[in-house]
């Protein structure tokens, strides 16, 4: 494992947050395009913190254009949150294949992310915390959302699984 980074004023760690992941409401404005279309935008998220991994922004349904979403066959266990559901956005002539996901019926712990929807970066042309453009979590299983405002080093890419 690379050496954690120490934070700097106003950053967090990854190394901070906790296991099992820890629910974390922000109002900061959230917002995910694809093929010139704002598919979600809301100041109601939920962030998820995991030890090493950057978070993901959970957006609330009815802040999302789900008319743009098919939920597909796709499904993944996880041991705190519990069976995630799969979503391909397509918009135009432009196809993302399980670009975002969601859990249906989380773990009675995760119940605040109930059906809300989030999106891996490098999946769709763009996401936004506030004004700053996020840059994707290396190698895809978790779909962290990189700001400038969390320090790792993140686990998801080579040579990383083993943390």
């Amino acid at each position: 494992m690379r050496k954690r980074i120490e934070p700097g004023p106003g950053q967090e760690s990854v190394w901070d947050y906790p296991r099992p992941p820890k629910i974390d409401p922000t109002d900061k404005l959230v917002r995910v395009e694809f093929n010139g279309v704002r598919i979600a935008e809301t100041r109601r998220a939920i962030r998820v913190l995991e030890t090493s991994h950057p978070p993901a922004y959970y957006i609330p349904r009815e802040d999302v254009k789900t008319e743009f979403l098919t939920q597909t066959s796709r499904r993944t266990f996880c041991e705190f949150k519990g069976q995630a559901t799969y979503w391909t956005i397509k918009v135009g002539d432009q196809t993302s294949e399980n670009a975002g996901w969601s859990y249906e019926s989380p773990a009675s712990r995760y119940a605040a992310i109930e059906g809300y929807l989030t999106f891996y970066p490098s999946r769709v042309d763009a996401c936004y915390v506030d004004d700053e453009r996020v840059q994707p979590q290396e190698g895809d299983f978790y779909g962290g959302w990189i700001t400038s405002d969390i320090v790792g080093p993140f686990k998801g890419g080579p040579g990383t699984w083993g943390w």
